[in-house]
C-alpha cells in the first residue's frame, strides 16, 4: 500500500494538512474494494483528485476512467447521456448510442455533482447501484454493467433529503464511505505552500520571475476566507503573475487581488443571520416605533377629549374610528411582540413615561388645564400607561364587568381579557 506521501506526488497534492491527510488515508484504504464512495466538500476543494486516487488504485485501474459533471448535463438528456438511448426513442435519435455505465463496464464512473441529478433519474441510478442493470433510454430490455461508482456533491445531502431533492435510499448507497475534504481556510498551513507552487508554475508557463510575497503580504494571504477554496487562490496567483511588474508583492498590492477583504461579515450560513439582516430588523423597528408614536398623539388627544367631555360614549361615538385603528386584533399583537422592547426603552429613560394614575373624567377645570398642558408639552408618552389607565377607567366606570367595559372602548372581550391579564389586573 503506497503512502500518504508518496500519492501525494504521484497526483500533485500540496499540503500537510491533517484533515487533508485524514481523507487521502481513507481513499488508500477503501480503493482495493468496490464500494461506493461520496466526497463531500465545498466548490473548489479538489474534490476530483480523490476518485482519480480510487480508480489508479484498484483492480479496475486498467479499465475506463469516466467523469461525469451531472450539474452541467440538461435534465432532458442527462438519462441518455449515462444509460444510452434506442434508436428513435425521442426526437434527434437518429442511431443507437451507448451510456457512460455501458462504456466504462469494469472501469469507475465518477459522478460529480451528483446532489444536482433529477428525481427520475436518481431512482435508475438506485437500480444498478442495487443490482448492476439499467435499462436504455426507449429500450425494454435490462442490461449489465460491472462499475465502480464514486461520487461528488458541495450540496449539504441531508437539507437536500429534507426538501425533497435528493432520495434518502440513494443517499445511503452512494455513502457507503465518505470521505469528506476541508476548505482552504482550514488548512492555514497549507496556504502559502499552494500559493508558491501556482506562482512557480505560471512563471513557467509565461516566462517570467517567480512573484514572491512579504512577510505583511503572507499575513494577509492567511487571514483571508477563500470563499472560492484553491480554485480562487489559483487564480489569484495566475492574476498577480502576468499583471504586477514588480516581483516583490506587498500587502497594498495583494488587497487588490482580494477586493472583499474589508467586508468579511457574516454571512447566512445554516439559517444564522448577517450583519445586514440585522440592518433590515433595525429599520423595520425604527418604522414600527414611529407608528406607534403617531398613535401615542392620538391616544394624548383621545384621552383628553375623555376628560373633558366626560361622557365616554360621545367620544366613542366621534373617534369610533380612531378607536378600530388603535385596537384591532392585528395591532394587539404586534404591541405584544415589541412590549419588551419598549420596556427595555421605558428602563434605560430612552422614552419617558408621563403617567397620572389619580386623573379622572371629575377633575375640575384647573387640573384639566394643567393636564391638557403636560400632553401636549411633552414629546413622548407610553402608550403602555395610557393604555392601562384607559383599561382601569372602563373598568372601574362597568363595575368590573369584562364584556361592558370591552364595548366601551371598542375591543373584543377576548382582548381586554389578554390586555387584563398582561398588566396583572
Amino acid at each position: 500500500m503506497e503512502s500518504v506521501q508518496a500519492i501525494k506526488q504521484r497526483f500533485g497534492i500540496i499540503g500537510n494538512n491533517q484533515k487533508l491527510n485524514r481523507a487521502i488515508e481513507k481513499a488508500i484504504q477503501v480503493a482495493p474494494t468496490d464500494i461506493s464512495v461520496l466526497v463531500t466538500g465545498e466548490s473548489g476543494v479538489g474534490k476530483e483528485s480523490v476518485p482519480k486516487i480510487i480508480h489508479a488504485l484498484s483492480h479496475r485501474k486498467h479499465g475506463k476512467y469516466i467523469a461525469v459533471n451531472c450539474g452541467a448535463i440538461p435534465e432532458g438528456t442527462i438519462d441518455s447521456e449515462l444509460f444510452g438511448h434506442e434508436k428513435g426513442s425521442f426526437t434527434g435519435a437518429t442511431a443507437t448510442r451507448s451510456g457512460y455505465f455501458e462504456v466504462a463496464d469494469g472501469g469507475t464512473i465518477f459522478l460529480d455533482e451528483v446532489g444536482e441529478l433529477p428525481l427520475p433519474t436518481q431512482v435508475r441510478l438506485l437500480r444498478v447501484l442495487e443490482n448492476g442493470e439499467f435499462l436504455k433510454v426507449g429500450s425494454s430490455k435490462s442490461q449489465k454493467t460491472d462499475v465502480r461508482i464514486v461520487a461528488a456533491t458541495n450540496v449539504n445531502m441531508g437539507d437536500a433529503i429534507k426538501a425533497g431533492k435528493f432520495r434518502e435510499d440513494l443517499y445511503y448507497r452512494l455513502s457507503t464511505v465518505d470521505i469528506h475534504l476541508p476548505p482552504l481556510r482550514d488548512r492555514e498551513e497549507d496556504i502559502h505552500l499552494l500559493f508558491r507552487k501556482f506562482a512557480a508554475d505560471f512563471a513557467q508557463k509565461y516566462k517570467m520571475p517567480t512573484i514572491r510575497l512579504e512577510k505583511q503580504a503572507v499575513e494577509m494571504l492567511l487571514k483571508y476566507h477563500w470563499a472560492g477554496n484553491i480554485r480562487q487562490l489559483r487564480n489569484v496567483a495566475e492574476q498577480i503573475s502576468v499583471l504586477e511588474q514588480n516581483r516583490e508583492i506587498n500587502a497594498n498590492t495583494l488587497r487588490h487581488y482580494l477586493p472583499d477583504l474589508g467586508n468579511n461579515l457574516p454571512a447566512v450560513i445554516n439559517g444564522k443571520k448577517s450583519e445586514s439582516d440585522f440592518g433590515n430588523e433595525r429599520e423595520i423597528l425604527y418604522k414600527v416605533l414611529f407608528d406607534m408614536q403617531r398613535d401615542v398623539n392620538d391616544l394624548k388627544k383621545l384621552t383628553l377629549e375623555l376628560l373633558n367631555a366626560g361622557s365616554s360614549e360621545k367620544v366613542q361615538k366621534e373617534h369610533s374610528t380612531l378607536i378600530k385603528k388603535i385596537y384591532t386584533q392585528e395591532e394587539d399583537d404586534a404591541f405584544e411582540e415589541l412590549s419588551a422592547i419598549i420596556d427595555e426603552n421605558e428602563e434605560s429613560n430612552e422614552v419617558e413615561v408621563i403617567s397620572s394614575p389619580n386623573a379622572s373624567p371629575n377633575l375640575d377645570a384647573q387640573d384639566k388645564y394643567h393636564f391638557a398642558q403636560e400632553i401636549h408639552e411633552e414629546e413622548t408618552l407610553s402608550i403602555k400607561d395610557k393604555e392601562l389607565e384607559l383599561i382601569k377607567k372602563a373598568l372601574e366606570k362597568n363595575s368590573g364587568k369584562r364584556k361592558a367595559a370591552a364595548d366601551e372602548l371598542g375591543v373584543s372581550e377576548r382582548t381586554l381579557y389578554r390586555k387584563i391579564k398582561h398588566f396583572k389586573l
